[in-house]
């Protein structure tokens, strides 16, 4: 268990503390479910009115709330940003793997730090190159030539392709499959010819990818996942698909190929995004959004629609088939209203 003083918190987070420091903190929890020795934040002023039975030893807010909580307290710009920084602080989650386990089938040709951590059954093959302090959890396969940067992490079960490249400080969840071929065939009277895809996936540093996600090789160029990216589980990234630095993606979602997003663009879960489009830096696709076509203005889109209950939704649908009939009795009316004005002139 992970033991701070209210102090060290505080120094920490480079906040200012209000009360006494040398209260211990052993977790964090929210406001409601808060008890003795833990400690809350507050992110949201819908929250506040939990300032008032909140049982936290602290509370982590801004100078704007401060007033509303007599208790203990650290005061900081962004409480949400300081819930994340602690949260690191006092994180117990345990290595991906310590050593190197004698079931792990390591290619003589590899070159294998001796700090990296190779967990049971990993397979590492020829060529693969394994930096300072990466973790390889159980069942691993790294492909031939593949690079893994500096302190990256890979949680059991990931496949790394043959000639991946991958930054440093990286996490990969389990089940991730990176550099699997793109979907790429040629047709020729009905049969599918497939098309080698000789590209590969190059990742940045400081990206995560969710498990059970999977991003394809490019195949000529290469797929390219920039720095401080996150990915979320179970979304699929196509062959050639290229996404900007800072961009979060959230579960299920999918880009098809040949598409760029932009740096700090913010895709929310079961997105489809067309293929062979650009889309610009700084945009907002709400949950659901369909996109079909290249995106040149930062801002929110969204095209998926909110539930509604059954009855209404079946009224609605009913309504939409007829879409067709109404635009041409509107276009017959726009006629008709159109040459009642030319006569009366």
């Amino acid at each position: 268990m992970q033991r701070y003083t209210l102090a060290q918190i505080a120094e920490h987070l480079d906040g200012t503390l209000i009360g006494d420091g040398n209260i211990e903190i052993t977790h964090i929890a929210s406001l409601d479910k808060a008890a003795a020795n833990e400690i809350s934040f507050l992110a949201q002023k819908k929250y506040r009115k939990q300032l008032d039975s909140t049982a936290a030893e602290a509370v982590i807010l801004t100078e704007a709330d401060s007033d509303y909580f007599t208790g203990n307290k650290v005061v900081v710009t962004n409480p949400y940003v300081a819930y994340a920084r602690l949260a690191q602080l006092m994180d117990t989650t345990p290595h991906c793997a310590s050593g190197v386990h004698p079931s792990a089938v390591i290619s003589d040709s590899a070159r294998v730090s001796a700090s990296a951590a190779i967990a049971a059954n990993v397979v590492i093959e020829a060529g693969a190159e394994i930096a300072d302090n990466v973790e390889i959890g159980p069942g691993c396969f790294i492909g031939r030539g593949a690079k893994i940067g500096a302190g990256t992490k890979l949680w059991a079960n990931v496949s790394i392709y043959h000639d991946v490249v991958i930054g440093q400080s990286c996490i990969f969840h389990s089940g991730a499959v990176i550099g699997s071929d793109g979907f790429g065939f040629a047709n020729e009277q009905g049969q599918w010819v497939k098309i080698p895809q000789v590209g590969s996936v190059i990742i940045g540093d400081k990206v995560e990818i969710g498990a059970n996600t999977a991003i394809d090789r490019g195949a000529i160029e290469n797929t390219e996942i920039h720095s401080n990216v996150i990915i979320d589980n179970m979304v699929h990234l196509a062959h050639n698909v290229i996404i900007g630095e800072g961009t979060a993606i959230a579960a299920c979602s999918v880009i098809a190929g040949s598409t760029t997003i932009g740096k700090y663009c913010q895709i929310a879960g079961l997105c489809g995004i067309n293929g062979h489009i650009e889309v610009c830096d700084g945009v907002i696709f709400t949950g659901m959004t369909m996109v079909t076509k290249s995106v040149t203005e930062p801002g929110v889109y969204s095209s998926g629609l909110p539930h509604a209950n059954n009855k209404e939704w079946r009224k609605q649908i009913a309504q939409f088939r007829h879409i067709g009939d109404m635009n041409q009795k509107i276009k017959q009316l726009e006629s008709q209203f159109a040459s009642f004005i030319d006569n009366k002139s």
